[in-house]
């Protein structure tokens, strides 16, 4: 990937410049004009938004810098869709990226003011859910990092996913009004708002919507790059009518305010229903015209030939909610710019791809045609013209196969007739790739093989990636200072180059200083647990972790059946486990996913009884995590020993969080899936305990796998299993744990827990064995960072920028010489 560098451009405001004197008066500046406030009246809450405004003074200055720098090369731009983005907090990722942590903390302690006090009340955006999020929020730090011309496309959602409160054991899902104090990153962009239409006059008239953008900087490592997410709200293009006012019927005046503002009240509204499935399909449907009609606002501010927009613009669809871009784009250049078919069909498809997420077929998106029909009718003739040209041209192969003509084509027959948006998107798109080699390998094979017949070059395999900058050196400020101290500070840009430890890993003294970065960080866990969910935690004990989306193939229940034979043999053994372990759990379920919310409840149902049970106080706990999102990450993730990725091989794509765990110095116990083949590949499978079916095998056992089998053949697998769905757990909510025995028995085990419990628990008994040996964990434990540099964002963009996007770095200056921190 090579770096472009045009003139010289003046910096309006060098974060080198900034002084803890300037950031001292900056505060009570901003305090006295933002809130009329004197620092000793001001509360914490306010300190903090006069913080963040000091930060933002020198983040808006880089902003205006990069968008400069950028229209003066004219560089091709990465346009990155995502219906989400993770992105955490904002305030620490900003001082540490512009490199003023030293400086902020110098000021803020003139005035006894920490500053963890005062991050604490920001609150995590709600922008984003899970994993999906979390990878658009890295990979746009990196892009940042490695100046990629780029800007990131989501909603600015008023409401998060949820805020999770466990009561009783169960899930409750509570609203996450995530802006109910401010933003005060955002910025309001009313001049650059999109007008966004559903239906015709056909159908019952058009419904217009206005899309308002409001601008979320971030901010690449050293502060010499600060790229936008560009997020719009939803509102009527008319707030209210005077005449009905006038006439006294305010509601009517309202409803449309309220009818439009409901696009982007929720993120991911729940799809049940049909009113929930028309709203999400009309937010995604907003989202893309939204983000369209912007990019070809940018690309006409600066060029005026359209059958040219692949040559400066790179769109990538991050998954299948943005898929609806290839109709939109196709509309506008045909109906707005007058192309034909075949030439803004060759310009959307050299313009647009399409990354994949999922290995499972139900999971890929489908909406109703007469919802899509009524919603966007010209879109769903446009999605059909496809569909014919594609069958009639590249899918006449399949003529004498109707089953994978079937399965290949964009509309699926039923009653009513659905489009398959994954399918538009491999049509529409010059490129398709999974996040890891395995995915990638497995979408050819046994996802899509009808699409790898048709296009066999579209198809590739891009492993995830992580930012070392948000997960190493800012969640783990211990382990981060003892690698600058170690090797210095080029790893927190090209994290290669944490090879350097390996030479180090058979040096005692770095041992027992990498162990007390861990010890230090199960300090800081441990406090935190035992203030908000009175449960007392040793640091002494193995950390035990899985911390995720709960969902079946992610086998939080296989973790919670080695856990009931864990307790059931120390009622029977006091002396059984040699090295003490807490068990920690954390994720959320999908309102509607009612057995995810079952495991819920059994975590905690096993978690009450083992912690009140003081014959193994000292032996045994079980903690549940309430609300997981990247703050609570970054709390939990340096603190684990152990890391469980024990997905059913071949159902995973990736993951992300195996790699935090990998960089934070905890040894992986997990499946032959996703990125963990990736990880034993670098790390070494002497370092990690894998176990269980490989993804070959658990295919070729579809017709004969019987979990019975096991609990007749297998005696510890009946033990763990008769445990766990016994009265020692079930007998205040006896139906969960009878549902749960349904799903494992009488349903067939479809995620195999019973036909991998033998060899997980065996995989936990050497987990153990080594614990109880130091010098040989904290050797493996320095290695898994050590060898763990592949599995940076930064280098699954510079991928992603050289076989796809072909887009090149814009840089600025030489780095800024001296402390890397800012010092």
């Amino acid at each position: 990937m090579t770096a472009q560098t045009g003139p010289a451009q003046p910096l309006h405001h060098d974060p080198a410049d900034v002084t803890a004197d300037t950031i001292a008066e900056g505060l009570l500046n901003h305090l006295a004009v933002e809130s009329a406030q004197r620092l000793y009246e001001a509360s914490d809450r306010d300190r903090f938004f006069a913080l963040a405004s000091e930060v933002r003074e020198v983040l808006m200055k880089r902003w205006l810098d990069t968008r400069d720098r950028y229209r003066q090369v004219r560089s091709k731009r990465v346009c990155f869709l995502s219906i989400e983005f993770l992105l955490g907090r904002a305030m620490r990722n900003n001082i540490v990226n512009l490199r003023l942590e030293p400086r902020v903390r110098s000021a803020l302690d003139r005035y006894g003011i920490a500053l963890e006090t005062l991050e604490s009340y920001e609150h995590d955006a709600g922008l984003g859910n899970g994993g999906l999020g979390r990878l658009a929020a890295c990979f746009l730090d990196s892009m940042t990092t490695l100046a990629l011309p780029a800007v990131g496309y989501t909603l600015r959602y008023e409401y998060g996913i949820f805020k999770q409160e466990v009561r009783d054991g169960y899930q409750v899902e509570r609203p996450d009004n995530w802006m109910r104090f401010g933003d005060p990153w955002m910025v309001r962009r009313s001049d650059l708002r999109q007008s966004v239409e559903f239906g015709d006059i056909g159908h019952g008239g058009r419904d217009q919507v206005i899309g308002i953008p409001h601008d979320y900087p971030v901010a690449g490592w050293g502060g010499d790059t600060v790229h936008t997410i560009r997020c719009w709200s939803a509102a009527a293009p008319d707030a209210m009518h005077l005449s009905e006012i006038a006439a006294g019927d305010y509601e009517a005046a309202v409803s449309r305010r309220i009818e439009a503002e409901r696009l982007t009240k929720l993120l991911y509204p729940d799809d049940r229903t049909a009113a929930g499935k028309e709203l999400r399909l009309r937010q995604e449907f907003f989202f893309v015209c939204c983000s369209v009609g912007d990019i070809m606002r940018r690309f006409l501010y600066e060029n005026d030939d359209v059958s040219r927009l692949h040559e400066h613009v790179a769109l990538h669809i991050n998954d299948t909610h943005p898929a609806l871009a290839i109709a939109e784009l196709m509309r506008v250049l045909m109906d707005q710019h007058g192309l034909g078919w075949d030439d803004a069909w060759g310009v959307t498809t050299r313009t647009v791809a399409y990354t994949n997420h999922t290995l499972m077929p139900e999971a890929l998106e489908k909406w109703p045609m007469p919802l899509m029909e009524r919603l966007m009718p010209r879109h769903l003739a446009i999605i059909l013209e496809i569909n014919r040209r594609f069958l009639e041209g590249p899918g006449r192969r399949f003529v004498s196969m109707p089953d994978q003509m079937a399965e290949a084509s964009i509309v699926e027959e039923g009653e009513p007739k659905q489009i398959r948006m994954a399918n538009l998107a491999v049509i529409g798109s010059h490129s398709v790739n999974g996040v890891s080699q395995l995915h990638g390998r497995l979408i050819k094979e046994r996802l899509m093989p009808h699409f790898a017949a048709v296009f066999p070059d579209r198809f590739r395999g891009i492993t995830n990636g992580v930012a070392p900058r948000r997960w190493l050196l800012q969640a783990n400020p211990d382990l981060g200072q003892l690698l600058l101290d170690t090797i210095g500070d080029g790893w927190i840009a090209d994290l290669d180059q944490l090879k350097q430890l390996e030479s180090h890993a058979e040096n005692p003294d770095f041992r027992c200083a990498f162990a007390g970065t861990k010890l230090a960080a199960k300090k800081r866990f441990s406090d935190w647990v035992g203030e908000h969910l009175r449960i007392d935690l040793d640091p002494s004990f193995l950390f035990d972790v899985q911390v995720k989306r709960i969902h079946e193939y992610k086998r939080q229940l296989l973790n919670l059946l080695h856990v009931a034979w864990l307790y059931r043999r120390l009622k029977e053994d006091p002396t059984f486990l040699p090295q003490p372990r807490a068990v920690v759990f954390a994720g959320k379920a999908a309102p509607g996913y009612e057995r995810a919310k079952d495991v819920i409840k059994a975590i905690n149902s096993v978690a009450d009884v083992v912690n009140a049970d003081p014959a193994v106080a000292d032996r045994l706990r079980v903690v549940f995590i309430p609300d997981y999102g990247v703050t609570n990450a970054e709390r939990i993730i340096p603190a684990a020993d152990l890391s469980e990725q024990i997905s059913l091989a071949g159902t995973e794509a990736s993951g992300t969080g195996n790699m935090k765990f990998c960089l934070n110095g905890a040894l992986t116990i997990g499946t032959r899936d996703g990125a963990n083949i990736e990880i034993s590949e670098e790390v070494g499978e002497e370092h990690m305990f894998l176990f269980g079916l490989s993804a070959a095998e658990v295919a070729g056992s579809q017709d004969w796998y019987d979990p019975k089998w096991h609990l007749d053949h297998e005696p510890r697998v009946r033990a763990a299993v008769d445990f766990l769905l016994g009265e020692t757990f079930a007998w205040k909510d006896p139906g969960v744990f009878s549902r749960l025995e349904t799903m494992l028995v009488e349903e067939g085990d479809r995620w195999r827990h019973l036909a991998d419990l033998g060899s997980y628990l065996e995989a936990h008994e050497s987990a153990a064995r080594r614990f109880g040996q130091p010098e040989a964990w904290w050797r493996s434990a320095v290695l898994n960072t050590a060898r763990g540099g592949r599995f940076s964002s930064d280098r699954a963009i510079r991928e992603y920028a050289e076989q796809i996007w072909r887009v090149k770095s814009v840089q600025t200056r030489a780095e800024s010489a001296g402390d890397p921190l800012g010092r």
